[in-house]
């Protein structure tokens, strides 16, 4: 059996950068998404044969917005707690400061984080991995996936991105695949529906 053919669109070319036109019939997947995918290089490096495909650097974007709004957050709530309740400065300005910095290192390392995202399409599963360091890689057979789910917060919604979410039998072989662009979201969503559904069915 071979897998449904995404929705293809004319988009730009990842490979070639910004600006430049993608050969006919490239799939929306890899439209307006980081050009290469960070590997790890190390002797324990985990490598597949196959297209990697990316998500959006839109992503990081929206994941430093968010975390601007955090110490925003966290330095109101620091200025709170010692005017109105009287607690000492140094105590809660400290606490407020060791949460800053961990917000701060990990924005340094988010784009490299961001870039070592990816996903493949394969003819039995997809395969999902993450992180440089500690490295992630898990395969979902199409037959054990329940639910594909797309959702949006209103940072999101902004930027243009969406999390699609694989829900299997199994809730350690759950797959969330962040900052995939809207259309990309969409048109995998209903190919792995329609791939589980073939499997389920054994056609």
């Amino acid at each position: 059996m071979t897998i449904p053919e995404l929705p293809q669109t004319p988009g730009t070319d990842p490979a070639a950068g910004p600006g430049h036109a993608a050969p006919a019939g490239a799939p929306v997947l890899d439209d307006g998404t980081y050009p290469a995918l960070r590997t790890p290089t190390g002797r324990g490096a985990l490598m597949l044969d196959g297209s990697w495909h990316q998500i959006s650097p839109r992503y990081v974007s929206a994941e430093v917005l968010l975390r601007l709004i955090l110490l925003v957050v966290i330095a109101v709530g620091a200025y709170a707690a010692t005017t109105f309740l009287a607690q000492p400065w140094p105590w809660s300005w400290a606490l407020a400061g060791v949460i800053a910095i961990g917000i701060l290192v990990e924005l340094i390392i988010l784009p490299r984080q961001a870039r070592a995202i990816g996903y493949m399409l394969r003819a039995d599963d997809i395969v999902f991995r993450r992180g440089i360091l500690w490295q992630r890689m898990i395969a979902v057979p199409y037959g054990r996936m329940q639910l594909v789910d797309i959702t949006r917060g209103p940072v999101d919604r902004a930027f243009g991105i969406a999390k699609l979410k694989l829900v299997t039998a199994a809730a350690t072989t759950g797959v969330e695949i962040p900052g995939m662009t809207e259309d990309a979201a969409e048109a995998l969503r209903d190919t792995l529906i329609d791939v589980a559904e073939m499997r389920r069915t054994g056609l």
